[in-house]
């Protein structure tokens, strides 16, 4: 086996040569001087990277591997895990962006020799970076000679790219890897939170500071948070999981946040905050924090009689109240939280003794409501809790700000996981919360129906101290209004007109054609079409997977490059032919001038056909047979897969396409029409039992 000891699985191996597994399978069983395992299991063998990069490019697979792909399989193939290795390579690029003088001269030598002298700079530079109690302990020679070819190949990825992104790169690839062993803030949620932390400093107004100084996330997880603020003095940050907090230190420290004596002070901790405080004593300007939900062994009898429950012992089932109070404890006086809560805190009745007291201290000052999607557990809308530390020189404040933004029509953004519009959701939160923030306000903030209130404290002070958005929010008019609902049900007459006239004529009888057929796959390869995938990177709006089932405008939001990093941002084209991935459904969308220039999203399926040899339409139209989908579909336990090469279409003339393509394009018009006024009805009914029942409309 070659000194590179890296090892890749068939994943690897197919990601390396852009095909799919099955296609590895199929070298294994047909060339026999495919690479022989060399570790793994029987049903997931792995493979040494160098035997199988030489043997891809003996069979003209591999032209060359992308410098990012060698150093995550050096990652993903490292004999003491990907997180052990994820570590040592966050350390050397510390090294390499601190001190490139010292990297320079310790790579100059053998691996061995390295592995041996790395251990003395890395320990000066976490030293320099962390200080003392740091939770990134220096890797021992042994630890670090496997390690080495993976440094070198990072190093070369920092030149190429630099420090941080070549960090963020495998940080990213490692927690897409392994989703259910992070608890992810999604970077638009972090950067909210951030900015709702910014403004909220009367204190620091009054002294004229300005940006966020001193921040602690107390559950800092990756990282995400803190990555967040703009411009701080010192970060604060502990972490349960060794592995988790030391790989969020190195981040941090990558992280652009200043340099030389402008770089914040930096302090990463492990261990569980609520049992065992790294920062006893510690006051900050800021506190973020996305804990865990729902845990009932947060501590609650042995800290029975902690002195941080100074709004009230939380129960057994109430652990985001206790980390409610933990913020609060570290806060300086006029200092903000901002804490990711479940909705179920704003309302479960073992709370409310505490949600009272909070309220009437004046340390809630907003509950923010977002859309379902917003962040893990995707299903559930969460909420934003805004929190400020008493100040002893200001009444308590009279008021709750409540804002809901988990109706994407009122907030106007489409809502879901992967599809949340962030700038929209951000203004419609911040848009309430600056008014309402603002230092000695006389004046009442503007009520906004359905999406923000500000509501006098005593009316929550009840049996329930009910907090949930939705309760205290005066509905918008139903409609629009009957004014509205008149010009709804004038559309709807427009649309169920336009659809009758687009409906198609009584079919003609005709005999089972028997035409030449080809595939999508031959035609790729005859140049008929170019076949591709969507990443959803780039920037602009993504056309999604829901987008092309609803027949809607693009949608998405980019996906982030350390996360997406499978090429370049693949831009739409009038006359491309979009097919889903995944369904089970007949569906093909021919791209109009409209959504030109939108980034194809993740499972979706492009086929760019030449006009000279394919017209979109008529293609479009025969990769929607029922029974085309039926046969070039594979079934899974829990989806179905769509392979477009497998797809079908007949050999015609391109004057026989088109007059096909006409009829295709005629029902699609049709389709459109009948969707339309599906919504147009829908609205209209709903808005009419809304306008009944709230008496903006009366019988007649």
């Amino acid at each position: 086996m070659p000194d590179d000891s890296t090892e890749v699985t068939a994943a690897g191996i197919a990601r390396l040569a852009g095909v799919g597994r099955a296609a590895v399978s199929n070298w294994r069983r047909r060339h026999a001087d495919f690479p022989k395992p060399v570790g793994g299991t029987e049903t997931s063998p792995s493979f040494a990277l160098p035997e199988v990069e030489q043997w891809l490019r003996d069979q003209g697979k591999l032209a060359e591997v992308p410098l990012r792909e060698r150093v995550w399989q050096h990652l993903a193939g490292h004999p003491d895990g990907t997180v052990t290795a994820l570590v040592h390579a966050g350390c050397a690029l510390l090294l390499v962006r601190d001190r490139p003088t010292a990297w320079l001269e310790i790579t100059a030598v053998s691996d061995a020799r390295m592995a041996g002298v790395l251990p003395a700079a890395l320990d000066h530079v976490l030293d320099d970076r962390f200080g003392p109690g740091r939770a990134v302990p220096t890797p021992t020679a042994a630890a670090l000679l496997p390690s080495v070819p993976l440094l070198r190949a990072a190093a070369d990825l920092a030149a190429e790219a630099g420090a941080r992104q070549a960090f963020d790169f495998l940080f990213g690839r490692q927690v897409d890897a392994n989703p259910r062993q992070y608890t992810l803030t999604p970077p638009g949620l972090a950067e909210l939170m951030a900015e709702l932390a910014e403004p909220a400093r009367d204190a620091a107004r009054r002294s004229g500071r300005r940006g966020s100084r001193t921040v602690l996330d107390p559950a800092a997880g990756t990282g995400a948070l803190l990555c967040a603020v703009g411009r701080p003095t010192a970060l604060y940050a502990q972490e349960a999981d060794p592995d988790l907090a030391a790989l969020t230190a190195l981040r941090l420290a990558l992280h652009p946040t200043g340099s030389g004596t402008d770089r914040p002070t930096l302090a990463v901790r492990t261990g569980d905050t609520l049992r065992a405080d790294a920062f006893p004593g510690l006051t900050v300007d800021t506190v973020l924090c996305h804990p865990p939900f729902n845990e009932r062994n947060w501590g609650h009898d042995e800290l029975a009689y902690d002195p941080r429950w100074e709004y009230g012992f939380p129960a057994r089932t109430e652990s985001e109240l206790a980390w409610v109070q933990h913020a609060l404890a570290h806060l300086r006086e006029g200092g903000t939280a901002v804490v990711l809560m479940p909705p179920a805190a704003a309302s479960r009745r073992s709370g409310r003794r505490i949600r009272a007291d909070l309220l009437r201290r004046g340390a809630l000052r907003a509950v923010v409501a977002l859309p379902a999607g917003a962040a893990p557990p995707y299903g559930i809308p969460l909420h934003i809790w805004v929190l400020r530390k008493p100040d002893a020189e200001q009444p308590p404040a009279p008021e709750l700000l409540l804002v809901d933004t988990s109706d994407p029509e009122a907030a106007g953004a489409p809502s879901g996981r992967d599809r949340l519009d962030w700038p929209a959701v951000r203004r419609a939160v911040l848009d309430a919360w600056a008014p309402f923030d603002v230092p000695g306000r006389r004046e009442p903030v503007e009520e906004r129906p359905g999406t923000s209130r500000a509501v006098p404290v005593i009316e929550l002070l009840d049996d329930d101290v009910d907090l949930a958005p939705a309760r205290h929010l005066p509905p918008p008019a139903a409609g629009g209004g009957a004014a509205e609902l008149a010009r709804v049900r004038e559309r709807l007459d427009d649309t169920l007109k336009l659809a009758a006239r687009l409906a198609p004529p009584p079919a003609a009888p005709g005999a089972p054609a028997r035409r030449p057929f080809t595939t999508v796959a031959e035609l790729a390869r005859a140049g008929a079409l170019h076949l591709r995938t969507g990443t959803g990177t780039g920037t602009g709006p993504v056309l999604t997977e829901h987008d092309v089932l609803a027949g809607t405008a693009p949608s998405g939001t980019p996906a982030p490059p350390a996360a997406s990093p499978e090429g370049e941002p693949l831009l739409l084209e009038a006359g491309d032919v979009i097919v889903p991935v995944l369904g089970g459904g007949s569906v093909a969308r021919v791209v109009d001038e409209a959504t030109a220039g939108a980034v194809l999203g993740r499972n979706l399926q492009l086929l760019r056909p030449d006009p000279a040899a394919l017209d979109p339409w008529f293609l479009a139209g025969f990769l929607r047979g029922t029974a085309n989908h039926r046969q070039a579909s594979s079934y899974a336990s829990t989806a179905t897969r769509l392979d477009a090469r497998r797809l079908q279409v007949p050999r015609l003339p391109l004057a026989e396409q088109r007059r096909y393509g006409e009829q295709f394009s005629a029902l699609a018009a049709f389709e459109e029409a009948l969707r339309t006024a599906g919504q147009l009805g829908g609205q209209l009914v709903q808005g009419m039992y809304d306008g009944l029942t709230d008496g903006t409309v009366v019988p007649k």
